[in-house]
């Protein structure tokens, strides 16, 4: 997982004559990049959060807005669906669309000569990521793959509704360990078993539920009880009881959890199912968000193995790192400029049509007005560009990692 961001949760709708400029500005700047630098390219860009959100700002959405990677991610599925020889594809989506990655996996896989299996397998792989071994209060709500031969990425977004913010997820490595390259957001409390400080502990919910789901149960109600600091049979015998205090609250993850018939069947269904390794383990039937923080609790308090509590946040929002190229959809920093947009899209789609015959010095020519703008404040332009036609085209250009 290459990054993370935190978004306001923002209502509304873009209006549909902006939608068609967004999309139109979107696949001339994909048709650029893959023109210059490879599909590839693009993948490593939207694997990164900030990049992500520069292209967001770029085509006029707003900076701090959770419709942002929604309308981005769909902007970008008309495109690449739209022109498959692009070689990227963009799956999934927001809601009920984000069921249909299975089946958009074969079609992808047919366009792009993928392996539709592996498509689908690094989907589940990272939704179980963000859903069951990062736990941090936010609800998946919106899931893309964006595929290539050169790589797959999958960005997803969920949703704090008390908080009334959206994280986003940049998931581009099929690993459980440390997948977050990069977190944008306010840092808060999380049960994070995808921390390097968790390996340990991944490694103790193997061995637990190797020893058969009646033991793993056992333990699971001894955990119960030492939260509670309820003395069990042994401790009686030991003499005197349990002498600690109550311990629920003092960690993400120090809450009973019930033993109930959905949690019961879950420890025998992982049992059976007898995971080897941590992948296998992410990838496996019924692993749920409870069941996890049932393994988390017998691994700490019975085992001594403690699970990470760090919330991977690394970088703070910051409206001023990203480049304003047309204006925004709610007129901030200012409003939306319809005609320069125009303009802006007309100038690139003929400079990608050159480029394809072979006439790439127009295209390149508009890369290089970027070197305009000030290195340590690039949402604030020389003086040397100030028409609004230069400007946007000087925000265009997005660095490539």
């Amino acid at each position: 997982m290459s990054g993370v961001a935190e978004l306001p949760l923002h209502g509304g709708s873009v209006p549909r004559w902006m939608l068609k400029l967004m999309e139109r500005m979107s696949g001339a700047i994909v048709e650029a990049i893959v023109e210059l630098y490879g599909p590839g390219a693009l993948i490593r860009g939207l694997s990164d959060p900030l990049w992500f959100q520069a292209f967001n700002n770029v085509i006029g959405m707003d900076w701090d807005s959770s419709g942002s990677t929604t309308v981005l991610l769909g902007v970008l599925k008309a495109v690449t669906w739209r022109k498959p020889e692009l070689g990227v594809l963009v799956l999934g989506g927001k809601g009920s669309r984000m069921l249909g990655v299975p089946e958009e996996s074969v079609k992808a896989g047919e366009l792009l000569g993928l392996d539709p299996s592996s498509i689908a397998r690094f989907s589940k792989l990272a939704a179980r990521l963000d859903s069951v071994f990062l736990q941090d209060g936010y609800t998946l709500y919106h899931h893309s793959v964006v595929a290539s031969r050169d790589g797959v990425v999958v960005v997803q977004q969920g949703m704090n509704v008390e908080k009334g913010l959206a994280r986003r997820y940049h998931v581009d490595r099929a690993v459980v360990e440390e997948p977050h390259s990069g977190i944008a957001g306010i840092p808060g409390q999380a049960i994070n078993a995808t921390a390097s400080e968790s390996r340990d502990a991944r490694r103790a919910y193997l061995d637990i539920l190797a020893e058969g789901p009646s033991r793993a149960v056992r333990l699971l109600g001894e955990a119960n009880r030492m939260l509670e600091a309820k003395p069990s049979l042994e401790d009686y015998t030991r003499g005197g009881g349990l002498k600690r205090g109550n311990l629920i609250g003092l960690k993400p993850y120090y809450y009973p959890v019930k033993p109930s018939k959905q949690i019961l069947k879950a420890i025998e269904d992982l049992a059976k199912f007898n995971p080897t390794n941590e992948l296998e383990l992410a990838l496996a039937p019924s692993l749920g968000p409870k069941t996890l923080r049932a393994l988390a609790l017998i691994a700490d308090l019975i085992y001594r193995v403690e699970t990470s509590t760090k919330d991977p946040v690394t970088h703070p929002p910051n409206p001023f790192i990203y480049a304003y190229a047309v204006g925004g959809k709610d007129r901030i920093p200012y409003p939306y400029d319809r005609r320069t947009a125009e303009k802006v899209i007309l100038t690139l789609e003929e400079a990608v049509n050159k480029a394809k015959l072979g006439e790439r010095e127009k295209l390149k020519a508009i890369l290089k007005l970027r070197k305009l703008l000030p290195p340590t404040q690039p949402s604030k332009l020389t003086p040397e560009i100030t028409h609004p036609y230069h400007r946007a085209l000087a925000g265009i250009h997005m660095r490539l990692m």
